[in-house]
């Protein structure tokens, strides 16, 4: 049986990675709001001044989950790392990819003396909140999530 290789996302991985977010984008009924193309994500990544970093679940050459994170700075706690997606396909749920790929997330974190991680779920998405609760998190219902969008 083939094993689930975890490791730092690469730029010719991109494509794979934009349909797992829109996987997610469509489990999470939002799918109309991915509007990032493919050379803007590959150029946000990988380009002169990357402004995220990811880590790729391979299983028999295919990418079949990521975790991607940028920085995030707190004046109260300092430099955090921030999980922006951590999604695993459908068809390989169950495999322990998505753990993996949270644990080198954190590790990561913790090599490169991050504060803490922060991330945020969907109150309606038991799954994953009970994926997360297994780490033992501080879950916030106090903060509201606010955004301004500069272009549509």
């Amino acid at each position: 049986m083939s094993e689930v290789i975890i490791r730092r996302a690469v730029q010719e991985d991109c494509p794979s990675m934009l349909d797992l977010i829109r996987e997610l984008a469509e489990y999470e009924k939002a799918l109309h709001e991915v509007t990032v193309t493919l050379d803007q994500f590959i150029e946000d990544g990988f380009g002169a001044a990357p402004v995220w970093g990811a880590f790729v679940a391979e299983f028999e050459n295919e990418i079949v989950g990521i975790s991607l994170y940028y920085d995030r700075y707190s004046t109260w706690k300092g430099k955090r790392l921030y999980l922006e997606d951590l999604v695993v396909t459908e068809r390989k749920r169950g495999m322990q990819i998505g753990k993996k790929l949270f644990d080198a997330t954190l590790e990561y974190g913790k090599s490169n003396n991050y504060s803490g991680m922060v991330f945020q779920v969907l109150n309606w998405n038991e799954p994953a909140i009970n994926f997360y609760k297994k780490y033992s998190p501080k879950f916030d219902d106090e903060w509201l999530n606010v955004a301004i969008e500069f272009r549509d």
